[in-house]
């Protein structure tokens, strides 16, 4: 198939590189606004250029993967379901959670399969978690705790356009928990602190902070997120049953150092960049949209699913600044 990519940064040309390795993708048709990158990206895949999303979308492809700034994502999205064609993006589906449910209403009913990209629902251990908790063998659920620590944070122009980090970087944490547990946050109460970096706090945002998300069987979530973590960058998750409890991430490059006697886990060296933790789940990922592409499976995770996720990030958000517990329903109706 001819699969279009709209934006061509770091991310952009993560995508390229591969979607070029997949054997189900015969040619890519990529577009940015700065041409030195969509230069590049020709050749270093064989990619055909275009000027313009309009010129893309009209080069007969049978996909589009939008990776271009977070802003375009709206009209990127709606240009693609006009044209009928399937839509991968990027999370988040808009800037505001307003703007991603205008895009939704906008999509409903018009048949374009759109798949938004939240990664960890294909890393093969949060999928063996999710196996375990359907199964049953966890028994009833009592305790989750999710964690995202960054090595170092972001420039600070990312900072001041990222809507936060609750919506940056916890609402990966906020997707996988929904996924995993099959359950839907209905409260939450969120902390955070600046020990780091001045122009993180200088745009009222954390550095790190902690929330606690009550799902809606009961259970307690406990996420932690940092942009400072020196060894690494960690991502794991525990899940506890009152029949077993599992983990996500206890492997040798788990960027701890256990200082117990005579413990040598881990012994690898530590993840120090999201693409080289999420290689392959970005693979399967980005494999899981060529199937949509060929009709083959619906949407594994739907602008609703974004959506949620981000409802959840917004409540955070208000729960931080507002030192209060928040409902996921008060934020929705605001």
């Amino acid at each position: 198939m001819r699969i279009g990519i709209l934006g061509l940064g770091r991310i952009g040309a993560f995508h390229a590189q591969t979607l070029s390795a997949l054997d189900s993708v015969d040619s890519l048709v990529v577009t940015d606004p700065f041409a030195e990158a969509a230069k590049a990206a020709a050749e270093r895949f064989g990619a055909e250029v275009v000027d313009s999303p309009e010129a893309l979308l009209a080069a007969g492809v049978d996909g589009i993967v939008v990776a271009a700034a977070t802003d375009a994502h709206p009209a990127l999205i709606l240009a693609g379901v006009e044209a009928g064609i399937p839509v991968f993006c990027e999370k988040p589906v808009a800037k505001t959670m307003s703007e991603g449910v205008e895009v939704l209403k906008a999509v409903q009913g018009k048949g374009v399969p759109i798949q938004i990209g939240y990664n960890r629902r294909f890393d093969t251990g949060f999928v063996n978690a999710r196996a375990a908790v359907q199964s049953g063998e966890l028994g009833k659920l009592h305790t989750v705790r999710s964690t995202t620590l960054d090595p170092a944070p972001p420039p600070a122009a990312y900072i001041a356009a990222s809507g936060g980090i609750f919506r940056d970087c916890s609402v990966h944490d906020f997707d996988i928990i929904r996924w995993v547990t099959g359950r839907e946050v209905v409260e939450v109460y969120a902390v955070g602190g600046n020990k780091g970096a001045d122009y993180i706090k200088d745009a009222g945002d954390a550095d790190t902070t902690g929330a606690i998300l009550t799902l809606d069987d009961g259970t307690i979530a406990v996420v932690s997120n940092s942009r400072h973590n020196a060894r690494g960058y960690d991502v794991r998750m525990e899940i506890h049953g009152f029949t077993d409890s599992i983990a996500v991430g206890l492997e040798d490059k788990l960027p701890l150092r256990s200082v117990e006697p005579g413990v040598t886990f881990p012994a690898g060296t530590p993840h120090d960049f999201f693409m080289d933790r999420f290689t392959e789940a970005y693979r399967a990922e980005l494999t899981a949209f060529t199937e949509v592409v060929a009709g083959n499976r619906p949407s594994p995770c739907t602008i609703e699913d974004a959506l949620e996720a981000g409802w959840i990030a917004d409540a955070c958000t208000l729960s931080l600044h507002e030192h209060r517990p928040v409902t996921i329903e008060e934020v929705r109706q605001a």
